[in-house]
């Protein structure tokens, strides 16, 4: 089996997807823009070969880099980089190199897209928030009145994480948003008061689901882009028997076939007419790759099981062949920004949690917006620990 991982440098944990393939005999070829002396150790020993290119927005340069691998190789039977940025470009590569193991431009849309996005919900049969396509001042203000007025939510509509993502509370905002908005499609949704929970899969070439986890998140990603705040959030290794319907629903609604996948999702905060009682779930967004940043190993630490070895298992055989354990641990990830002063020492918390520490890392540049410049992450026996941990590393001096 041939398949090429792209932009499998980052984040720096991925050469483990290229890793688990190697040792189930499929020859990985990579694609990337970092020069080959700078890859890891772990990545170029998972890898037959590389091919760099100087710029990954090009697409003849990548369409180039492909041709090579197939003249020299055969045909390609795989071509994936779980990474959010590069779906769309994924599924072009597939398309005209006849890759059929993956999403190609016909079917990407309904992932992209947080407009289509919501038909296939609400096709499983999960609640949405109500959502209008920005096109005008006069518009918006009749859809806030059909919804029953201020906030709502306005985020582009085929976006990546929570860049560019406002909540607008008046019509004085309102008119600022119409006034300074980046020059492309923008949705309206309406604000839903609740917790960002998310139902992370891997499933086979029939939707059934080889893995599943859920992580909590904080309630506005988009505030912590914006107003700078600490991110913290938590993996968690027992999935609540109402989100796993509704996620099993999700995955079939989407036809999502041989895939690593994040699906997030509102657990209501209150009674919401038309949503659901409180600790109901609501559909929010589909991310056809796995959760971001380090989420993978947190998996791993909540689980005791290894997600990478699952989905080079699954890309191989089509089925699950690592054991699956009865866990009900936490893995707890809390940030620090460059800017603020913190009550506690570096070297306190490493004291404090040493036997509980998984990783203590400066993160990359890219990711200083949305998760901070370094983090701590940790093992914790319970939700009470997890938040327990949270307070502690981000106290503010």
């Amino acid at each position: 089996m041939n398949f090429i991982f792209i932009s499998p440098q980052f984040p720096h944990t991925y050469w483990n997807f290229c890793n688990r393939l190697k040792k189930n005999g499929v020859n990985v070829l990579a694609i990337g823009d970092s020069s080959y002396d700078s890859l890891s150790k772990e990545l170029k020993e998972s890898i037959t070969e590389y091919y760099r290119v100087n710029n990954m927005e090009d697409y003849d340069q990548m369409y180039r880099a492909v041709a090579f691998f197939a003249f020299k190789y055969g045909r390609i039977d795989w071509l994936e980089s779980n990474n959010e940025y590069w779906l769309e470009q994924d599924a072009k590569l597939r398309t005209d190199f006849n890759i059929t193991t993956g999403v190609d431009n016909k079917g990407i849309k309904k992932y992209k897209s947080k407009y289509e996005m919501k038909k296939y919900y609400i096709k499983a049969g999960v609640p949405v928030a109500r959502i209008h396509k920005v096109s005008d001042l006069k518009k918006a203000k009749k859809f806030i009145d059909e919804i029953g007025g201020y906030p709502i939510i306005a985020k582009p509509e085929c976006g990546v994480g929570a860049a560019h993502t406002y909540k607008i509370t008046n019509d004085s905002e309102l008119d600022s948003f119409f006034a300074s908005k980046p020059n492309y499609e923008y949705v309206m949704e309406e604000f839903i008061e609740g917790d960002i929970v998310s139902y992370d899969v891997i499933t086979n070439s029939k939707c059934e689901p080889l893995f599943e986890s859920m992580t909590c998140w904080p309630p506005s990603i988009a505030d912590i882009v914006n107003n700078k705040l600490d991110l913290d959030y938590y993996t968690a290794a027992d999935v609540p028997e109402s989100l796993r319907a509704l996620g099993r629903a999700t995955v079939k609604s989407f036809d999502v076939k041989s895939r690593f996948v994040h699906l997030e999702f509102f657990k209501l905060r209150k009674d919401k007419k038309g949503l659901g009682k409180k600790g109901d779930f609501v559909g929010l967004e589909v991310n056809m790759r796995p959760a971001g940043g380090y989420t993978p190993d947190m998996m791993n630490w909540a689980h005791a099981t290894d997600v990478y070895q699952i989905w080079a298992d699954m890309v191989c055989q089509d089925n699950r062949v690592v054991p699956e354990l009865r866990m009900d641990h936490f893995c707890v990830y809390a940030s620090r920004r460059d800017n603020y002063s913190y009550k506690h020492s570096y070297d306190e918390v490493i004291n404090k949690y040493k036997d509980k520490i998984v990783m203590a890392e400066r993160l990359p540049a890219l990711w200083y917006d949305a998760m901070g410049n370094y983090m701590f992450t940790a093992h914790a026996d319970d939700e009470a620990a997890a938040l327990e941990f949270i307070s502690f590393v981000e106290e503010r001096a």
